[in-house]
């Protein structure tokens, strides 16, 4: 499905070392953010008290976010759970402070509110969890990009696997920078979040290589940059189509999803943005800076040379 066919291919590759400078002083940036201010980890990491309350009606979460909030508690979550009746807040661990103490207080200013709030459950979380946590939520990461090279290197050849990893870890250090930069707390929900920009990213990246391998097949006087560049210009049509319809979504979390969505839907908007910059101008043009051509991919068999604007192009001799 095409919205517009561009007959003359775009010269990314031209550019491709402006645009990946740039990339590299983003990515240097996000780096030395996350070693200078570290991540605001939540209560999930952190340790802290978890608290289940229980109304008749469906409260008001904003309101009871700001009135735990003004006990001197930082960095309240507050959010429902199951039903909208059912709130679940999450309290940082202060020193000093039991889990009981913590949990009375909240209780003592929500019965000022409405005095028919029901505490269901209340409980530690300690550090030893949150660092458990943290290791697996490493470990599923380290997976993940593992995974992603052994599949494009099966798929493609060695040089689009190493380059498509770049471009994708590309993406997740610069949402960690943003979220050391800003101090936006980072939850479980934000590393599920940039989880799925690794696999979103890398999706986008795999529908430019096939179609550079494509095209390697189909026109044989073509140089690499010529073949990139007509390929990127060729899914461009695809590339609004998707990234379009996907930001929607993402977006209208970011603005009606309320708190509990926000860090999560902001974390995929970065992550989205990044990913079709990355896609064509990192990952595309790592692969050709490593090398890639026709012998990688192309199949024995000789083709026709093809106008790359005819639309019954790909027949073989």
């Amino acid at each position: 499905m095409e919205f517009f066919k561009i007959r003359k291919d775009i010269p990314f590759m031209r550019h491709a070392l402006i645009f990946n400078a740039i990339s590299f002083i983003t990515f240097a940036l996000a780096v030395f953010f996350l070693f200078s201010r570290g991540l605001h980890l939540s209560v999930e990491f952190t340790g802290g008290t978890v608290m289940e309350v229980a109304y008749t009606q469906a409260p008001d979460v904003e309101k009871l976010r700001t009135t735990v909030a003004g006990l001197g508690f930082a960095d309240v979550q507050v959010q429902n759970f199951g039903t909208s009746r059912d709130v679940m807040i999450r309290l940082p661990a202060q020193k000093g402070v039991s889990t009981a103490q913590q949990s009375d207080k909240v209780m003592l200013a929500l019965k000022t509110a409405d005095p028919q709030v029901v505490l269901r459950r209340t409980e530690f979380v300690g550090p030893q969890v949150g660092e458990e946590l943290a290791h697996d939520g490493l470990k599923a990461l380290g997976m993940v990009v593992l995974g992603i090279m052994v599949y494009l290197a099966f798929r493609f050849e060695w040089k689009y696997a190493v380059a498509a990893i770049i471009a994708n870890l590309h993406d997740v250090v610069i949402i960690l920078g943003f979220f050391a930069f800003f101090q936006w707390e980072f939850s479980l929900s934000v590393l599920a979040a940039v989880l799925a920009v690794l696999g979103y990213s890398v999706n986008e990246s795999v529908v430019i290589f096939d179609r550079i391998r494509e095209n390697f097949r189909r026109y044989r006087k073509m140089d690499t940059v010529q073949i990139i560049d007509n390929a990127i210009t060729s899914t461009i049509s695809r590339t609004i189509i998707t990234h379009a319809s996907t930001l929607i979504m993402v977006l209208s979390m970011l603005l009606f999803g309320g708190a509990t969505l926000f860090y999560f839907a902001l974390a995929l908007t970065i992550g989205i943005l990044f990913g079709i910059y990355s896609s064509v101008f990192v990952a595309a043009a790592i692969a050709m800076w490593l090398g890639i051509k026709r012998e990688d991919l192309a199949k024995a068999g000789v083709k026709k040379e093809e106008d790359p604007n005819d639309p019954n192009a790909g027949a073989t001799v």
